[in-house]
């Protein structure tokens, strides 16, 4: 699914925070509720497309929002909830986001262009 060990490790962060919010908020256990499915099954293709690759930037310091408003605004609430939770729950996971979050957002990446000489 995700080629780069970031991109499985940043997958696995938000998978497991929407895990934590889902069960704690919406008493979903074992499975997740279709709100929450659906704004995982949004997050893992956002993250499948970002044009960042490996050296993709928390969501937060992105300098291209690729979320819809409203999705945003439920990952933020979700992040709200789940975070401090992941402390306990992975240590792991949590701690590297904290560093993730840390990292400067590298210069935006340029778009294909289309060729002229191909008619596109």
């Amino acid at each position: 699914m995700f080629g780069t060990r970031r991109t499985r490790r940043e997958w696995k962060t938000i998978e497991t925070m929407i895990a934590i919010h889902c069960e704690g908020v919406h008493g979903s256990a074992g499975g997740l509720c279709a709100e929450c499915a659906e704004l995982r099954d949004y997050a893992e293709k956002r993250l499948e497309r970002c044009p960042y690759g490996e050296s993709k930037p928390t969501c937060v310091n992105c300098p291209i929002h690729c979320y819809q408003q409203t999705m945003r605004e439920r990952v933020r609430v979700v992040m709200r909830y789940a975070g401090p939770r992941m402390i306990g729950r992975h240590p792991y996971l949590a701690l590297m986001h904290v560093i993730d979050g840390r990292r400067k957002a590298p210069d935006r990446p340029r778009r294909a262009r289309p060729d002229p000489a191909r008619g596109a």
